[in-house]
């Protein structure tokens, strides 16, 4: 079977969701746009500020698309085959995930661009909100520590093709700090030279490909330059990230933040394009197993395995801080709510299905495969599918893995900054020393977790980051799961609206029971020979009492009042 085909069903069924039940949940959420929106009610023109839906989806795109829909889906076929791991990527984004992201993003316009933090509080409890915002901090942590790891191991090694070109990791790393030095050149210069945005855009878009050319030729190889080992030199990459996140939460936005997410989503968008393009011309064929058995070569089951594995590539928690924290205040009519909240989780869904064409149309002995790094394998599909143009395999494989860092940059950015202003909020310590000690926590815990040795069920020394995908995607999709329960209980409770049951109830029913029992599974086997050294298993345990009081909150609040009464004039609005 060809894969151009499985693309264009693929395609197909993602546009039919969008048409079909995208238009049904507009309806169903009343979209007016004649409605002011709080980006015109409380305009600053910093934070709340009414944008093009063309311009807020590449925004609201680069900030949600993360590595997630790569690694995930690479790794779940690779446990489990294509099939299952396609059939949840397409019926979890137009069922799941898109409700999930455009009830948040509504539910936020809705309360006046609040997050739904401040959403669950007012609807449940003053004890939910603190609960909630806890677990969205330790989501944010594992999110730092997963993406972290996984960055810093491509830039180490060396990959040798088959034709037996070298790409070393050095020259990835040196691709990659070239382009984190454009977007502050950028910014410096619209923000004191009055450069215009279109310009910036002429100028710094091309030079992203002058840092791809140029980084194999540079090298930055912190192994030769520290004399040590490549694993110790994986985790002084490790540090050097962490205090990236660090920096990045503190500068102004104009500085780092903005004008990166503004070329990031070009590059991202040109990464897809790349994908599709080589799917769609490069000829191959499907050769990985459809379905491997219910159980992974680790012994791991499909259920509930795979629903948390692939995590962003079908629905993310994370997506709804984005959608409540930022694409709210920016929102320039309710019915773009549709195309920006429920879209992007779509395409962000076709991004998921191109990487797992990377393992399709490989053989399960291919030597890609003996190591399974997604990153590895997501830049060696890339770089095949550039082939047929003549891109150099070099080249193509740089290209792959530096999209793949700019996925990672986007997320490391925001989850800091949001982790900053969780901890302000829960300590109180507002002001500079509250968002220097909210950026510290938040930058400097992942280092624990970062620096330690770990092992797989065999014994066998194993990435960090594959050590704690896992719990990354049990919390992720936990709080996905969380964020259901709040929007369900506004849409029920406080609007009348019983088809939220339906919609959103059953959603939260089933990436909560997915995600507690993944949960229960790491504490079954890490306390099945004693008190484990490990932290995933206490970790876990953490995070279920955290969910366990969260559901019961949720169902308190849905008995607290009754359904039937006038409809909440919040809804209305």
């Amino acid at each position: 079977m060809s894969l151009l085909l499985v693309v264009l069903v693929s395609a197909a069924t993602l546009f039919a969701g969008y048409r079909i039940y995208g238009s049904l949940l507009a309806r169903l959420f009343r979209l007016d746009p004649s409605k002011p929106t709080p980006a015109y009610e409380l305009r600053d023109d910093v934070d709340y500020v009414p944008t093009e839906p063309k311009f807020l989806i590449g925004q609201h795109f680069s900030a949600i698309a993360a590595a997630g829909p790569i690694v995930g889906p690479i790794l779940a076929c690779t446990m489990f085959g294509w099939a299952p791991a396609l059939l949840w990527i397409l019926l979890g984004s137009i069922f799941i995930g898109g409700v999930h992201d455009f009830a948040s993003l509504v539910a936020s316009v809705r309360h006046k661009a609040r997050s739904i933090a401040e959403i669950v509080r007012e609807h449940m409890s003053r004890r939910s909100y603190v609960l909630f915002l806890s677990f969205i901090w330790i989501a944010l942590v594992y999110i730092i520590v997963a993406f972290t790891d996984i960055t810093a191991a491509s830039f180490v090694g060396q990959q040798k093709l088959e034709n037996g070109t070298v790409v070393r990791g050095a020259g990835i790393a040196a691709s990659s700090m070239l382009y984190l030095a454009l977007p502050v050149a950028m910014g410096l210069l619209m923000r004191y030279a009055k450069l215009s945005l279109l310009w910036a855009t002429i100028i710094f878009v091309p030079l992203i490909g002058v840092a791809i050319l140029a980084g194999q030729y540079i090298q930055l190889d912190l192994a030769a330059l520290f004399d040590t080992s490549e694993a110790n030199a994986h985790k002084i990459w490790d540090v050097l990230l962490l205090a990236y996140c660090l920096v990045a939460a503190i500068v102004p936005a104009w500085l780092l933040l903005q004008p990166r997410g503004h070329l990031g989503g070009f590059f991202l968008f040109v990464a897809l394009a790349a994908g599709a393009f080589g799917v769609l011309f490069g000829g191959k064929t499907v050769q990985y197993p459809a379905f491997t058995g219910w159980t992974s070569k680790a012994g791991e089951s499909l259920v509930p395995m795979l629903f948390i594995t692939i995590a962003c590539g079908a629905c993310s928690g994370f997506h709804a801080l984005i959608a409540s924290g930022t694409s709210s205040k920016q929102l320039k009519r309710e019915t773009d709510a549709k195309p920006i909240g429920y879209g992007t989780m779509l395409l962000e869904g076709m991004v998921a299905v191109v990487s797992l064409c990377c393992v399709m149309m490989l053989v399960p002995t291919d030597p890609v495969l003996a190591k399974p790094q997604p990153n590895g394998i997501y830049a060696n599909g890339i770089q095949s599918f550039l082939s047929p143009i003549g891109i150099p395999p070099q080249i193509g494989i740089t290209f792959a893995l530096m999209a793949f860092a700019t996925f990672v940059y986007d997320t490391l950015d925001i989850c800091t900054r949001l982790g900053k202003y969780i901890i302000q909020e829960l300590t109180g310590w507002k002001g500079r020393a509250g968002a220097w000690l909210g950026t510290c926590l938040t930058a400097i815990t992942p280092l624990f977790f970062v620096m330690q040795t770990t092992f797989d069920a065999r014994g066998k020394v194993q990435p960090v980051w594959k050590a704690y995908w896992g719990l990354f995607g049990a919390t992720n999709q936990l709080l996905a799961a969380l964020t259901l329960i709040g929007l369900t209980v506004w849409l029920y409770v406080g609007a009348g609206r019983k088809w939220s049951l339906a919609v959103t109830g059953i959603p939260m029913l089933f990436m909560y029971g997915m995600s507690v029992t993944a949960l229960f599974s790491f504490v079954a086997k890490g306390f099945a020979k004693g008190l484990p050294s490990d932290l995933i298993p206490w970790v876990a345990v953490v995070l279920i009492g955290l969910a366990l009081l969260m559901l019961w909150e949720g169902i308190a609040a849905l008995f607290r009042r009754r359904p039937w009464l006038p409809e909440d004039p919040i809804f209305a609005q």
